[in-house]
């Protein structure tokens, strides 16, 4: 039966675009304890840390562009879909290396979270 739930949680989850995905993220860590989000908010840090250093142009630009992506977690904190706002290449690699990290173990799943980068000269 947890199966059959998962299962209909992440067919719903392929259906659905960026919006209505952000729009979860934000209820989704909204619910959470300050310990859970305590734990999603270093998990974030720690895979954003490796992120831009994998994905920083070299020369590092005067300027990044602003971009979200929005992830649907499994129950063990491993990405299942993404969903980006701003097509960047910068935009398009951090997304890429947040699908090969593991997050915070959620207190439910799918688990729905987004991170909004946006940088200032």
């Amino acid at each position: 039966m947890i199966a059959a739930i998962f299962m209909a949680g992440s067919l719903a989850a392929a259906t659905i675009d960026f919006a209505a995905a952000k729009q979860r993220a934000d209820l989704h860590e909204a619910s959470l304890s300050s310990t859970q989000n305590a734990g999603l908010v270093k998990s974030q840090g720690d895979a954003a840390g490796r992120a831009i250093a994998a994905c920083m142009p070299s020369p590092a630009p005067t300027a990044l562009p602003s971009f979200t992506i929005v992830l649907m977690l499994d129950d063990a904190g491993h990405p299942r879909q993404t969903w980006r706002q701003g097509n960047s290449e910068f935009a398009r690699c951090v997304e890429r290396q947040f699908s090969d990290s593991t997050f915070f173990r959620p207190p439910s799943a799918p688990f729905f979270t987004s991170f909004a980068f946006t940088f200032k000269p």
